[in-house]
């Protein structure tokens, strides 16, 4: 069986645990500790290392699912995460704009690990005070051709809309290559 390997990042709280644990047809692989710091108390537990899911695509292709952990202390697990995904979503609180710099960061240092396919997902975009997309992607300072996406990670529906334009872009990049290399 082929895999495909994709990273879930984004600053603390963003929902990348409930994101992985809302299409993971495992039970998730987790590494959530108590949280020490009142500082961060905004949730009882954090990922200190990482989260794993798996979805099975057909007979031959199953998508393996790491989610990184977001608080900053932790960020030596990135690049050890990233070694060999073929893409990757950042996912962004859209009710914390306080974090949008923090997620910024992230998507440039992910893009410097590998420049591969990735999309930007605006989670909570079922909240009341949620930023609009159009917005965000001003205050991110996103380009048009990113793919800024809608989500709430508790949706499975949402994150599969999600995972899917994230493979649309890797199929499309392979295609390019595919392309670049017949002629």
């Amino acid at each position: 069986m082929q895999t495909l390997k994709m990273v879930v990042t984004g600053p603390f709280n963003a929902g990348k645990t409930e994101f992985i644990q809302s299409v993971s047809e495992i039970d998730v692989v987790s590494t959530e500790r108590k949280i020490s710091s009142e500082i961060e108390r905004i949730k009882e537990t954090t990922t200190v290392a990482m989260d794993f899911g798996r979805i099975t695509i057909d007979n031959e292709m199953a998508l393996y699912l790491f989610g990184t952990p977001g608080q900053k202390r932790f960020d030596f697990m990135w690049e050890i995460l990233s070694e060999g995904m073929l893409g990757f979503v950042v996912i962004i609180d859209s009710t914390r704009p306080e974090t949008f710099r923090e997620a910024r960061k992230i998507l440039e240092t992910f893009r410097a690990y590998a420049p591969t396919p990735y999309v930007v997902a605006a989670n909570k975009q079922d909240c009341e005070d949620a930023w609009e997309v159009d917005d965000m992607r001003i205050a991110l300072r996103l380009n048009s051709d990113i793919k800024l996406l809608e989500c709430v990670a508790t949706k499975k529906n949402s994150v599969k809309d999600v995972l899917l334009e994230l493979l649309y872009s890797i199929l499309a990049e392979f295609e390019a290559v595919d392309l670049t290399l017949a002629n």
